[in-house]
């Protein structure tokens, strides 16, 4: 019986060290992802999905797969909650978190202080209130989006970039 449950430890073992193995990416693989994020901070055209939300004052959310920021070079929109202090309520209970699209944006790059990493703020002029989006984007797809608000307190998602394929 000892020598069954011994084979099973080392059979599970062995078979995730070769998982492990198998799911590294290569140098190449890594080089392609950094050169397609860089083109699509540049065009602008990709998506932002948050998977954690970290308020002011507050803990960190968990978010479902469900909210993103999306880019393009003629329209922004979002679907994003909101946790912390209002400091002006909205008239319309649809209007909890960041939902809107956005055609009247400007849209800047800029290197960030390491290298493989840019800093894209975007600021949105046809909402009732000014907001701005300053993304923290690294070449591994990984990003940093903080929301700045007049009528809020500020707000961070940490999420994935997810860029179209143009093939």
């Amino acid at each position: 019986m000892k020598k069954w449950v011994s084979f099973g430890f080392e059979a599970l073992f062995l078979a995730l060290v070769f998982h492990a193995c198998g799911s590294a990416k290569t140098s190449a693989e890594k080089e392609k992802l950094a050169a397609d994020v860089r083109n699509a901070v540049e065009i602008p055209d990709f998506t932002f999905k948050a998977t954690y939300a970290y308020p002011t004052g507050y803990k960190s959310v968990y978010l479902s797969p469900y909210y993103d920021v999306k880019i393009s070079p003629d329209t922004v929109k979002a679907y994003l909650p909101f946790y912390g202090r209002a400091y002006r309520a909205p008239m319309n209970p649809d209007e909890g978190g960041y939902r809107f699209t956005s055609t009247d944006f400007d849209y800047r790059v800029e290197e960030g202080d390491k290298r493989g990493n840019w800093n894209v703020t975007v600021m949105i002029r046809d909402q009732h209130r000014p907001l701005a989006f300053r993304f923290d984007i690294w070449e591994n797809g990984t990003a940093r989006l903080n929301v700045n608000d007049t009528d809020r307190q500020s707000i961070a998602f940490q999420g994935d970039l997810v860029i179209a394929d143009k093939e």
